[in-house]
Order: C-alpha cells, then structure tokens, then sequence
C-alpha cells in the first residue's frame, strides 16, 4: 500500500493482555494475511515494534519466535539481517466453519452494523476525495480478485480492496477501522468458496468503483452498505446451516 508507511500499515496492532508475545504474533500474522506487509518484505526493526506495541524487546523477541515457529517469518542475523516474511499457511475451511459456529446472531449482527458504519462511509468520502492515483489503486484490486485462484489470493484482494477504500477517502481513523474489521472478519467470508460467490463480489466491487470514479457519493454508499450487508446475511445463513448439522449429528 503505496499510500501508507510500514509502521502506519502496523497501526491495527494495538494489543490487550498486558502485551502478551501470543497477542503480538497473532497481530502480526494477521497484517500479513491481509497482504499489507508481503511476501519477502522485511518487518520493521525490533526496536521499531518494541516501541510500537510499548513492550520491551525481551517480549517482541518472543512474539517473533512463535511466529518463526509457524513458519510465518524467517530471521536472518548479520549486517543485513532481520526479519522477512513467508508466505502464511492457509488455514482449513473446516477451521473457520468451527469459529463461525461459535459467533452469535446478535454478533454477526452487530459486526455487520459496525462495517456499514464504516464501509459505506469511506465508500461515500472516496466519492468526493479520490484521486485518479487513488482509482488506479482500487482498480487493480478488482483486477487482483478476478485473478485469484485461492481462498488467501481471494481473501487479500478482497480485503485491501476495502482498506484502499478508506485510503481513498483519506480518513485515518476509517483505514485504521477498515484494517481492523478486515483483520477480524476477512477470511471467514471466503469459506467454501464458488465462483459465483467470487463473481458476485467481482461485479460489486466494480460498481462501487464506477461510483467512486463518478463521484456519487449517495450510490458509492448505497452499493457498499448492500455489499456489506450481503456478505454478512451469508455468514448467518451458513451459521444457521452448520448448526442444523450439529444437531441432527448428535
């Protein structure tokens, strides 16, 4: 993400559990699902996200060993060491139908609330502020999801397509909410994946885009609060499918 330094696109690991090194990792992972540091990039100096979480380096260096452990980063020593990252391991669809079983009706509910709040109002602001460089950028991102082949390839097209969003609106605290919400729902979204749903998701995004470009704001913001609303009904309907065959297995 061109538009944001390396510590800004850090900016959603604000971390509970007094700093905890598992906290810190699974931040950190979570970033780097969502594409914004890559494949190969090399995460910020120790120092730099000691600073940043306000732990002390003891504790940054743990958090970066579990991620070695998960084969997340490599940390290479010497003049020109530091820590790169690897490609993160998919995780299963089995997985992730196991956390959406657990999520409530009132929580899907109040998360889908929360990412129209925000969503559509960055979709609205990008309408009146976005830049040509800022079309470009959401642009490839449609491109982006209509070439991937995999739920991680989906995921992360789908996700950063969303923050360039906010990014185009030009809001700070949208983009940092935008992240956050990415952060926590992004994959679930991709769970037993067709291309229809793919197709469907490709041609939405297109239109927020045209009406991003065309500077309507009213549209940019009706088509995202639909989209955001859509994907969030199909969550609830796959809960409520999963958990009519939980019990009809016991």
């Amino acid at each position: 993400m061109n538009q944001l330094s390396k510590m800004s696109r850090l900016s959603l690991l604000h971390v509970s559990q007094e700093g905890k090194p598992e906290e810190i990792a699974r931040r950190l992972t979570e970033v780097i699902k969502l594409g914004l540091i890559g494949e190969g990039e090399q995460l910020p100096s120790e120092y730099e996200l000691a600073t940043h979480f306000g732990v002390a380096t003891i504790t940054l260096r743990d958090a970066l060993a579990i991620l070695r452990d998960h084969g997340v980063v490599d940390t290479k020593r010497g003049r020109n060491g530091g820590s790169f990252v690897r490609s993160p391991r998919e995780v299963s669809d089995e997985v992730l139908k196991a956390r959406l079983s657990t999520m409530s009706s009132l929580e899907l509910r109040d998360l889908c609330d929360e990412h129209v709040a925000i969503s559509a109002t960055a979709a609205g602001l990008a309408a009146r502020r976005a830049s040509n460089s800022h079309h470009q950028r959401l642009a490839h991102f449609v491109t982006a999801l209509q070439n991937a082949t995999t739920r991680s390839e989906l995921r992360r097209a789908d996700a950063r397509f969303h923050i360039e969003i906010a990014v185009a609106a030009q809001s700070v605290r949208l983009t940092h909410g935008e992240m956050r919400l990415q952060s926590e729902m992004g994959e679930l979204h991709w769970i037993s994946m067709s291309e229809v749903h793919k197709n469907t998701a490709i041609a939405e995004h297109r239109a927020i885009l045209q009406a991003v470009v065309a500077g309507e704001f009213n549209l940019a913001t009706a088509l995202t609060e639909a989209h955001v609303k859509q994907a969030i009904k199909r969550l609830m309907d796959m809960r409520l499918a999963l958990l009519r065959l939980q019990e009809g297995a016991l």
